[in-house]
């Protein structure tokens, strides 16, 4: 008899056996269809050797996976949820139906080897003090995977680990107590938790603790759950004597959760449910999750700051080349002019050129540095009229600035060079975005016109279960972009579909901008844009709309901050005398002070949404009659507002309102 026969399970989970069960697995997907097949694939070349009960409870996935995979794994139970209720709830529903003497929860992307569940067993069979173990867990290159075995983090081992100590330190007992680093990979021994990837449980003592905890919706709770293990006077054990392939984070990169946060969350969490009495834990992990975020924020823009201090660098060793050549030594002014000159000439380098668009508008223009080092030279020699003791030379000004300029420039050349991916080292990658005619039509222009792209796959706009189009593989849907982009290292990403909302567009424009991808348009006229996509050369490419570049936004922010503190101070007079009400224009105001609002922004719109944006006192739908603001026309005249903004619009459209008002009374 084959295994079909021997064990046969419904797939709806009705149709079940009476036989006793070795072993449950407990599978929880969340769109990863392509690795829950190959997961029961491995699966499946074991079951003649065990008696196996296989759950997969589906998180409310839109890939087709249940679809696609209740056919061919008819010995499959599973549950189809109708929302994502987390890892460890949809664990929980999988261990009350489970049957085996032993829990295994699996992830989907994982691979059996074929002797993993037997090792288990044997070692579970005759170490009865164990409650929870876990095998060797490798990486997809076949390298270890620190976290299968690991420490709980008390207070010193989250410190240690927070704070990089255990980075410095991987050998050290003292330092690296969280990942266990300093312990052989190959033996055999207690540890605090295992991974959740894999945890071989004894179901009886899984069910008396309870399962996993539902505070926790992604990580921690395998942590949680040991820790509770242990309480019920169980051992976790690191058995090595088989080992799984694990793809690290599948599920994470298919959805827009931010891991790193719900981390570093999660073991707040923890922290909280099994150290509360240690407020001043609490406070320093919270304290560590927030620098540890800012790090991860400010890591987006390196590149910006790096050109920023080249900038300061080769501005201040051009200050030294141009004072030597007019006084013949680098520090050739007088003493007390050290380090004010450096100080002064960096400030007013950076300012100049964060006004021209530089280092965090995510471009590399020439064109920029020109302005910028011509505002620069202005500035300088401007000062020294009202601080005369510092006019040493304007030659040597001059000097400086023209060096800088070229020097800057020419770094700009290069970068950009690099970018547009003319270097050989240099591989533009891309991602199409569509399944249309427009598509299909682009990717046979740019292979007919031997295109130096590599194409990485298709975007769907909508979740499907097809897995190709025209030859390549649909790796995604529009919902999970950032997340597509990242995973496949794209440079740039060409949109087909015109039902895309713009807003949408934008908003991805502006979460991705730090990693300089490129959006390029291909509607119609394909043949056209595919050439000029290959050559790079007067592509519609949307670019960073002006109200989300750096320094609109901070000249916003100070009209804003600036005009509220007058009005908050004055306006109170003015209100009084007229005997109104104070407290809504306070609540108003100070929406403004606080950051909460603008003066001048986007109007509340339940279809357009622009991260960073906020509504404003004053927009430009409010500019039409109420009667004929309609959805589409404030989603229009906000996403006008968005990619057409100056200034002068903020203050067309604060004049053409107060004139409103004025007609109205």
């Amino acid at each position: 008899m084959d295994c079909l026969e021997t064990q046969t399970a419904g797939a709806d989970g009705k149709a079940v056996m009476e036989q006793p069960v070795d072993v449950t697995i407990v599978i929880v997907s969340y769109n990863v269809r392509q690795y829950v097949r190959q997961c029961l694939e491995s699966i499946e070349r074991v079951r003649c050797k065990h008696s196996l009960q296989v759950i997969v409870v589906d998180n409310a996935s839109h890939d087709g996976t249940i679809e696609q995979l209740l056919p061919q794994f008819r010995w499959v139970e599973f549950i189809a949820l109708r929302d994502n209720i987390g890892f460890g709830r949809a664990n929980n529903l999988g261990i009350e139906q489970a049957r085996g003497r032993y829990t295994l929860i699996l992830n989907p992307d994982t691979i059996l080897s074929e002797d993993t569940i037997e090792a288990m067993m044997r070692y579970m069979d005759t170490h009865p003090e164990v409650g929870i173990c876990g095998c060797k867990v490798l990486n997809a290159d076949g390298t270890f995977q620190e976290q299968c075995r690991r420490g709980f983090p008390t207070p010193w081992a989250a410190f240690s680990k927070l704070f990089g100590l255990q980075t410095l330190f991987p050998r050290s007992p003292l330092f690296a107590q969280y990942n266990q680093s300093f312990r052989s990979p190959d033996e055999t021994y207690y540890v605090d938790a295992v991974i959740g990837a894999f945890m071989f449980c004894r179901t009886e003592q899984l069910r008396a603790i309870g399962g996993f905890d539902p505070d926790y919706f992604m990580y921690g709770e395998d942590l949680d759950l040991c820790y509770r293990m242990a309480k019920a006077g169980y051992r976790t054990a690191y058995v090595p004597m088989s080992s799984i392939v694990h793809f690290k984070g599948e599920s994470t990169r298919r959805s827009r959760i931010n891991d790193v946060r719900v981390f570093y969350e999660a073991m707040v969490t923890f922290a909280r449910k099994h150290y509360g009495s240690k407020r001043w834990f609490l406070l320093l992990l919270q304290f560590a999750i927030r620098v540890r975020e800012l790090i991860a924020h400010l890591a987006q823009y390196r590149q910006g700051m790096l050109l920023l201090l080249a900038d300061v660098a080769l501005a201040n060793a051009m200050l030294l080349i141009a004072t030597t050549i007019r006084f013949g030594e680098p520090f050739g002014f007088q003493s007390y002019a050290y380090p004010i000159v450096f100080v002064v000439l960096s400030a007013v380098v950076i300012v100049c050129m964060i006004a021209v668009g530089e280092y965090f508008e995510f471009s590399y223009r020439v064109r920029n540095v020109v302005m910028g080092y011509m505002a620069a030279f202005f500035v300088l020699s401007s000062l020294t009229y009202y601080w005369k003791e510092y006019a040493f030379s304007r030659g040597v000004v001059l000097m400086t600035v023209g060096l800088s300029m070229i020097g800057s420039g020419t770094v700009r050349f290069v970068l950009r060079y690099r970018q547009r991916g003319y270097a050989q080292s240099t591989q533009r990658r891309v991602l199409v975005v569509g399944t249309t005619d427009a598509a299909s039509e682009i990717l046979h222009a740019m292979a007919l016109h031997g295109a130096p792209i590599a194409v990485v796959g298709i975007v769907a706009v909508e979740p499907t279960t097809d897995e190709t189009f025209a030859g390549f593989p649909i790796v995604g849907h529009w919902g999970y972009i950032e997340r597509l982009v990242e995973q496949h290292a794209v440079s740039e990403v060409i949109i087909t579909d015109r039902t895309i909302p713009r807003s949408d567009v934008i908003g991805t424009l502006a979460a991705l901008a730090p990693r300089r991808v490129r959006f390029f348009f291909a509607y119609d006229d394909v043949e056209l844009h595919a050439q000029r996509i290959i050559a790079d050369v007067g592509a519609r490419r949307l670019e960073l709309p002006p109200l989300l570049r750096l320094r609109y936004r901070l000249l916003k922010r100070l009209t804003d901050l600036l005009v509220a503190i007058v009005v908050l101070l004055l306006g109170w007079v003015v209100l009084i005398l007229k005997r109104r009400s104070i407290q809504a224009w306070l609540k108003r105001w100070w929406s403004v002070l606080v950051g909460r609002r603008t003066i001048v922004g986007l109007h509340p719109s339940g279809n357009s949404h622009y991260a960073g944006i906020r509504e404003g006192l004053v927009s430009l739908p409010m500019l039409v009659p109420e009667q004929l603001r309609t959805d589409a026309l404030i989603e229009r005249l906000n996403e006008y507002y968005v990619t057409e903004y100056s200034p002068s619009l903020d203050l067309e459209i604060l004049v053409r309102s107060i004139h409103r008002r004025t007609l109205e009374r």
